[in-house]
């Protein structure tokens, strides 16, 4: 008999799902995910999930001169966690947190998020656990999960693993852009507590605490009240309509979203040339989950200052007279926050095209840190 293209009777018939992907389990994954992700809406979603794109129709009417925003990002291996402890429905959370608070640096209302997931085999039930996720961040940020994309990669992701990202879109008029330079002298630092580590420092916590610490993440932690993967898996804080809230009371200048480089870093981020900001450490305590990475890793302040948000997730940057104003929304929206530390002019600023001619101050200690 002549082989056929499609085949060979003596080797077998190759097929998509012997290659390792299941069409058939993507559909079931798709029906598993829809009601999670119809909850995750607004108004101007046209159509429904399973289409080629996904439909929105803005609502231009109060923008003098509307700007779009976007952001992209993922959740790094904090997935390595919920893939050892088989819980999936906060990553997706994780996600949203990570896209949505960039947006609202700028001042942006976030709008929609669409997301990425790249399985090494498809189990419907962890796709729908994941995009469950996805959906509550979406409905804490007031914004709408738009569509998104599942891929299965066999031979390139083992069974088991999955890595997410995805992109969001937000809408700000023009003239309400939130920019460093607006940014002055004697302007005063807000912080917004985090909820832990967020999304950010995964790989050096993972290696001092499983590899060095040989800590089960099944094992109950005093410090914390819980597991260690508990502890690991608290699911980011989403400021995004707090954000909102507090640009909408006062004069905000910026904000700084407290992601991988740490305080300082991102904090310089916002700053315009010519300005430094000064951090109270004594301000406020880190939670036990940064200490016991420290301690168990003997790692230095400094590298845990660059790779943690220490407790810090998002800083507002306000004028004086503001301030009282943005604790007191922050306090009613169950954010805490408190007076981080304030803007100066530099003492010394860089010369030339340097980099923004900025510094943060990190000054003192934690208490009990």
């Amino acid at each position: 008999m002549t082989p056929s293209m499609f085949g060979s009777p003596s080797t077998g018939r190759a097929s998509y799902a012997a290659a390792g992907v299941d069409v058939e389990a993507g559909e079931r994954a798709v029906e598993a995910l829809r009601p999670h992700a119809e909850k995750a809406s607004r108004p101007e979603v046209l159509g429904g999930i399973g289409g080629f794109a996904g439909l929105f129709a803005p609502r231009l009417g109060r923008y003098r001169e509307p700007v779009l925003a976007a952001s992209t990002d993922g959740v790094g291996t904090k997935v390595a966690i919920a893939q050892a402890v088989d819980k999936h429905d906060t990553i997706g959370l994780d996600l949203v947190a990570m896209l949505v608070d960039d947006l609202v640096v700028c001042g942006a209302e976030p709008l929609f998020v669409q997301d990425y997931i790249a399985v090494g085999r498809l189990v419907p039930e962890q796709i729908a656990a994941i995009v469950a996720g996805v959906a509550d961040g979406c409905v804490q940020a007031g914004c709408a999960l738009l569509g998104g994309e599942t891929a299965e990669h066999p031979g390139l992701m083992a069974h088991g693993s999955y890595d997410v990202s995805g992109t969001a879109v937000g809408i700000v008029d023009a003239e309400a852009v939130l920019r460093p330079e607006r940014v002055r002298p004697s302007d005063v630092l807000v912080a917004m507590g985090s909820s832990g580590l967020h999304a950010n420092g995964y790989s050096l916590a993972r290696h001092v605490l499983l590899d060095i610490g040989r800590m089960p993440l099944e094992g109950h932690v005093e410090e914390f009240g819980r597991t260690l993967g508990e502890e690991l898996l608290a699911p980011t804080r989403i400021y995004a309509r707090d954000c909102l809230a507090v640009a909408a009371e006062t004069d905000v200048r910026t904000f700084a979203h407290v992601t991988g480089g740490g305080l300082a870093r991102n904090l310089e981020r916002v700053l315009p040339r010519g300005l430094e900001a000064v951090v109270e450490r004594g301000s406020w305590t880190p939670a036990p989950v940064f200490g016991l990475i420290a301690a168990r890793g003997r790692v230095e302040r400094a590298e845990m200052d660059k790779t943690f948000n220490m407790g810090v997730g998002m800083v507002a940057v306000l004028p004086p007279d503001d301030v009282d104003r943005a604790l007191a929304v922050l306090t009613a929206r169950h954010v805490p926050a408190w007076v981080l530390g304030s803007v100066r002019r530099a003492t010394d600023p860089p010369p030339g095209n340097a980099a923004p001619g900025t510094r943060v101050h990190l000054l003192g200690d934690h208490p009990r840190f």
